[in-house]
């Protein structure tokens, strides 16, 4: 089991632990139009996928800045930035910071993505900080647990994961 840490204080994560070479569990979110997406919604495209607790917050709003940054230079690869956030929330931040490049996704309705891929905090129902690479043929190549949520994760090996996929 994945231990993590919100502002240094231990946390519960509800689901199953998404480890390297685990076929990637479906899930359903929302878009910023409030239609449902899924994982087979990017089937062939290599999916970076992005967790953040709340977008509208420092660490999370450089991480997708970052992430959308970077979009340009990944070939077939989708970016996906997932959190409690309503989409209405992504999508007035989204457009206040120029954020162009990637997919907001909202998993505030079911927590669905957050059980599936084990970042459900329990006593916050925030997802944990996290990253998660999927290749065309949905394997997980990448996986990610930022120790404590609010610190930054491995951009580098993220980004060099979803290059090599």
């Amino acid at each position: 089991m994945v231990n993590v840490t919100f502002n240094n204080d231990p946390v519960t994560l509800l689901g199953t632990e998404i480890k390297v070479g685990d076929e990637a569990p479906d899930f359903t979110v929302l878009a910023t139009d409030l239609s449902e997406r899924t994982l087979a919604d990017y089937k062939g495209k290599i999916k970076l996928i992005s967790v953040v607790p709340s977008i509208d917050t420092g660490v999370c709003s450089q991480q997708t800045k970052r992430f959308n940054d970077e979009a340009d230079k990944l070939d077939n690869v989708q970016i996906l930035t997932i959190s409690m956030d309503l989409p209405f929330a992504q999508t007035r931040w989204c457009s206040s910071e120029g954020v162009k490049n990637i997919e907001t996704l909202s998993d505030h309705r079911d927590a669905d993505f957050g059980e599936k891929y084990g970042v459900l905090i329990k006593e916050l129902r925030l997802l944990a900080r996290s990253i998660f690479v999927v290749d065309e043929n949905d394997k997980v190549v990448y996986a990610e647990y930022v120790p404590e949520v609010t610190t930054h994760p491995d951009y580098d090996a993220a980004l060099e994961a979803a290059k090599n996929a």
